[in-house]
């Protein structure tokens, strides 16, 4: 019987092996019926001939096909279409992804995410730790450790709400650091604050629910907070933090379900809330039956004095639900968040939990707990404390000195950013420009619930040395508009 050549050709820059695309094409011959059952292939020294590759990429395509039912084959008689073929092609049919799915979608918030910047660009704009002072060997050698003393546990599937010895050590530390009165019940791991956001959503909200969110803050909270089908109302914030008088006149005309606040540093003007309204809050939420969401995202982070206690160390009736993180003070990396709530919500999120992810990642709950009970996480948070005080200063230095007058920033104690205010600017033009001399940052619009423009831009400082920030400021005063100096504007004031 005479042979024949396969008429098709290899991409040898595709994304895929060789020997898959060989048996792509014949499973696509087989399927369109080019290729009979019982048609006879070329020998494998043939087609690798044929095709100008190795012999031993053609044997592995073969092998394939033989196992997914395409072809059968002896080393006495050769390789032959199979009589009784596959009923359906399998997915190896297809050559190239479908950009489209061939099913409807239901519409999913999208978030957020953090762009990525050509090679040489300043971030004024990530918000992550630095993460050059991650005490890897210290880490290293506590991963090792808890895999060796306890893998066949921790290997395993293991408890929805966290390592016990994680949860232990997180409810020591919000009591001693936080004022918050908590047991390991009372404490859930998540993987990094978005799950507990996500969480929260499945376990407290359905679709038309009401939860007040501050009209400045962070989208991928609320992106989460709404996924369940819940309506966002923006609440005003001001100099005093989120305005709650605002918040009793939402829950007089609708059935607000929860608020979702970061008093301790608004993010992201970095205002603290004032003490009557944390009071007068928590009356609310009494009064009312709301829930409310607490996010403490760097609490350890107070350059000056002692920081504000949680609204969750002054509420004695179960209606606040803290949501803290050790993202900033170690590693995001390793994505772990933790909620602490009344004991009966926590067991209520981990069975939640469990439907999205069966349990987090105990090795690396088990490592870290080991940190926190050893005192390692603690001597990096004071030592960063140190180093990002330094650097916050170095940003207001920089700024007073290449930019007079031109960004105003608000008075914060802490945190790892500044909010600060450039009246008379297109903010997002001159964002959009700095870009352009190499230095990126957020303008306010990016922190603004209706998307409106707004005179007003952040800039993060923790990953950054003194000199790089000082660099990144004289680029952002470069990239004023045309026409505009911030001399022009120091003599315009």
């Amino acid at each position: 019987m005479a042979q024949w050549q396969l008429a098709f050709s290899l991409d040898r820059e595709a994304g895929y092996p060789v020997f898959r695309q060989i048996a792509r094409a014949i499973t696509a011959d087989i399927a369109r019926g080019r290729l009979r059952p019982g048609a006879r292939l070329p020998g494998t020294r043939t087609l690798a001939r044929q095709l100008a590759v190795n012999r031993n990429t053609v044997l592995a395509a073969y092998a394939d096909l033989t196992a997914e039912g395409w072809v059968t084959s002896s080393a006495a008689s050769g390789t032959f279409v199979s009589p009784a073929l596959p009923d359906q092609p399998p997915s190896a049919v297809r050559v190239a992804p479908a950009t489209t799915p061939g099913f409807s979608l239901r519409t999913t918030p999208a978030v957020d995410g953090h762009a990525a910047h050509p090679r040489g660009t300043i971030d004024l704009s990530s918000g992550q730790p630095d993460l050059a002072t991650i005490p890897v060997e210290l880490l290293g050698r506590a991963y090792r450790r808890a895999l060796r003393l306890g893998h066949e546990r921790l290997l395993g599937y293991c408890d929805p709400a966290g390592h016990p010895r994680l949860r232990e050590a997180l409810a020591e530390m919000v009591s001693a650091t936080r004022s918050l009165p908590a047991d390991p019940a009372n404490v859930l791991v998540t993987r990094g604050s978005q799950m507990a956001w996500t969480l929260l959503a499945r376990a407290l909200f359905g679709p038309g629910d009401t939860v007040a969110v501050e009209t400045l803050g962070y989208r991928p909270a609320w992106k989460a907070l709404q996924h369940t089908g819940a309506r966002l109302a923006p609440v005003p914030v001001d100099a005093a933090g989120l305005r709650v008088d605002a918040v009793d006149d939402l829950a007089r005309t609708a059935q607000l379900r929860a608020v979702y606040v970061t008093p301790h540093r608004q993010y992201p003007t970095t205002v603290t809330m004032a003490a009557d309204r944390r009071m007068r809050l928590l009356e609310l939420a009494s009064r009312y039956r709301f829930a409310v969401i607490e996010d403490d995202y760097d609490h350890e982070f107070h350059y000056q004095g002692r920081p504000v206690q949680p609204l969750a160390s002054l509420d004695d009736k179960g209606t606040v639900i803290y949501v803290g993180t050790l993202s900033k003070v170690f590693a995001p990396g390793l994505r772990i968040g933790f909620v602490v709530a009344p004991a009966s919500f926590v067991e209520s999120l981990a069975a939640h939990r469990v439907v999205l992810d069966l349990a987090g990642d105990h090795v690396v709950e088990a490592a870290v707990a080991e940190l926190l009970r050893d005192g390692e996480i603690q001597r990096n948070v004071n030592r960063l404390r140190r180093v990002y005080a330094r650097r916050h200063d170095a940003l207001l230095t920089a700024l007073d000195t290449h930019l007079p007058r031109v960004v105003r920033v608000i008075p914060a104690d802490g945190g790892l950013g500044i909010w600060g205010t450039a009246e008379g600017i297109d903010v997002d033009d001159w964002a959009q420009r700095a870009l352009g001399q190499g230095v990126a940052f957020y303008p306010g619009r990016r922190y603004a619930f209706s998307g409106e423009s707004f005179p007003c831009l952040r800039l993060s400082f923790a990953p950054l040395g003194e000199r790089l920030i000082d660099e990144a400021v004289r680029r952002m005063a470069r990239a004023l508009p045309a026409g505009l100096s911030a001399e022009d504007l120091l003599r315009a004031t």
